[in-house]
Formats: structure tokens, C-alpha cells, sequence
């Protein structure tokens, strides 16, 4: 069964579009957003966080998270990286691609997004695209942030781990915000990992960033593993002392977000930032060491 995609309700939310090939499924919304809110394997959970009680509403004055994945930009500013993304977007279907394209934000840019699904297998390819649609030069970050459904464990990879001397600089930051405290119990460090527990009994946000040319980050949950992945570029600005991956978890999700090189867009240009998905079942980890994320993880990414 090759790739298809159909125009369905879902979430209450009448002009939602399903992506499938008949291994795992994707859904995105074009009544508000740009949003993808449902990754699943056929007939199975959905991996995504589900935030019902604001599903299926559309036209809300303040920013809503939904849950899901969406499209943000950097550097943390309000008002415009809490811009109320609630209206409906122009949804375009061309063979296997989605493409959700919104209005023309009040701070002046315009988001897309262009999802992508093999014909066969997980993979899923989401490009993210920020266009400056004012008459004067902006600088920005795409930021794309998955919100995770609950009970899980975020992980990802520092870069290649060396001994000393043979590596003398430092190799990448580690970024914390006013609110991070690496006495959380959430938080387990190993020389190649950092891992991160969501639990829904803590509510008190938590957050670190880190540099990683070769960034992933990976969710487990319960036998299910959602991983997702982007290509930093070394020596270029990024936003938050150089962080090119964040992870962050409250008592409701835990998200993993990456996020593209400060760009200074002429108007009318454009940014473009991919990630590659993949979704994986079956997958027994027994312990958070660096020899069984290596066994059990690392092969997936």
C-alpha cells in the first residue's frame, strides 16, 4: 500500500487530513495551526500529546498549546513566539505531501508546514518553512516542538564523547534556563545521554539545551519509540547560547524541540528547517546506561 492522504474529521475539528500507508498513520488539522496532533502505528496509540479539552475550538484570541507538534520562532519572545496560531490554514495536497500554509501572523511572518510520508514504514519528513512578510529585515529561528503524550522518557546523545587530552576545548553548551535544576529527580545524566522523565505527579517545569551536530532526540513509552531527527550546523548562530536541541517537561508532556540557525530574512525571503520522524515498536530498554541506550536506542536514530 503506497502512501495516501484523505481529508477526514477528527478531534472535532471537521478539515483534518490523514496521512497513511497502512504501517502508521498521521493526522494534521487545517482549522487551525499549522498542526500535526495525531503519529501513530496503524489502530495504535498515538504518541503526540492530546490536550482534548481544547480540541475541536478555533478562533481563540491567545495562544492555545492543543498538544501535538507545531511550529514556533526563536528566540523566546512574546508577544510574537506566542502568536495565537487558531485560525485555518490553506491545506494543499500533491501525491504523498501535505502542505499546511497559515496566514500572515500581526508580527509579519508566515508558517508552513510540509509533511511528508513514506509509502511504506514510519519515516515522515517535516519540513518547516518561516517566510518575513514585512517591508523590513527580521531575524529569526525556526523552533518545532513535539509535545509527548505522558508516563514517557526523553533521551538524546551529547556529541562523540573523548578522553582528556586528546580533545583540550569545550565541544558544545549545555543551556539552562532560570527554572532548570539539575537536582530534579526527573533528570538522569550518563557520559553519552541525556535523559529526561516525564511524570505527571511533578508539575514544575524543567528544561536543558545542548549542541549536537548530528542532533536527535528520542521518546520511549512504555514498548513504543518515537525518534526524531535534524542536521546542526557547526559554527552557526543558534539561539539560546548555541542550543540546537531543548528538552522540556511539566506535569502534563514533556517535548522535544529542535531548532534551525538564527537567520536574518530580507522581505519577502524564507527559512526552510527538517526533521525526520520515525516511529518504533517492540523496543525493551532495561536501564538508562550508555550500554543499553546503545543496544536499544541507537540503532533506531
Amino acid at each position: 500500500m503506497s502512501a495516501r492522504i484523505e481529508r477526514v474529521a477528527w478531534g472535532g475539528w471537521p478539515n483534518c487530513y490523514r496521512l497513511s500507508n497502512g504501517d502508521v498513520e498521521l493526522i494534521a488539522t487545517s482549522d487551525v495551526g499549522p498542526r500535526i496532533l495525531h503519529y501513530a502505528y496503524a489502530g495504535g496509540p498515538n504518541l503526540l500529546l492530546e490536550l482534548r479539552d481544547q480540541f475541536g475550538a478555533s478562533g481563540e484570541r491567545e495562544f492555545r498549546p492543543r498538544g501535538g507538534h507545531r511550529l514556533w520562532t526563536a528566540p523566546e519572545v512574546f508577544p510574537r513566539t506566542y502568536e495565537a496560531d487558531n485560525a485555518a490554514v490553506e491545506a494543499q495536497v500533491q501525491a504523498s505531501i501535505l502542505t499546511l500554509t497559515a496566514p500572515v501572523e500581526s508580527c509579519g511572518v508566515r508558517k508552513q508546514m510540509r509533511i511528508r510520508l513514506a509509502h511504506v514504514g514510519p519515516a515522515v519528513q517535516v519540513v518547516h518553512r518561516i517566510e518575513n512578510a514585512l517591508a523590513w529585515p527580521i531575524s529569526v529561528s525556526a523552533w518545532a516542538l513535539t509535545m509527548m503524550a505522558p508516563g514517557g522518557v526523553g533521551i538524546t546523545a551529547f556529541p562523540p564523547r573523548v578522553t582528556h587530552p586528546e580533545v583540550l576545548p569545550p565541544t558544545h553548551p549545555l543551556v539552562m534556563w532560570a527554572f532548570s535544576d539539575l537536582s530534579d529527580p526527573r533528570w538522569t545524566f550518563t557520559r553519552k545521554y541525556m535523559i529526561l522523565r516525564q511524570d505527571p505527579a511533578i508539575p514544575e517545569p524543567t528544561k536543558l539545551g545542548h549542541f549536537n551536530e548530528k542532533t536527535w532526540g528520542a521518546y520511549l513509552l512504555g514498548s513504543h519509540v518515537f525518534i526524531k531527527r535534524y542536521d546542526a550546523i557547526p559554527g552557526a548562530p543558534y539561539p539560546d547560547f548555541g542550543a540546537c536541541y531543548e528538552t522540556f517537561a511539566n506535569g502534563t508532556t514533556l517535548e522535544l524541540e529542535t531548532l534551525g540557525p538564527l537567520t536574518s530574512l530580507e522581505p519577502g525571503a524564507a527559512l526552510e528547517h527538517t526533521e525526520s520522524w520515525s516511529l518504533h515498536r517492540d523496543v525493551s530498554l532495561g536501564s538508562f546506561t550508555d550500554k543499553a541506550i546503545d543496544e536499544a536506542i541507537l540503532p533506531l536514530v
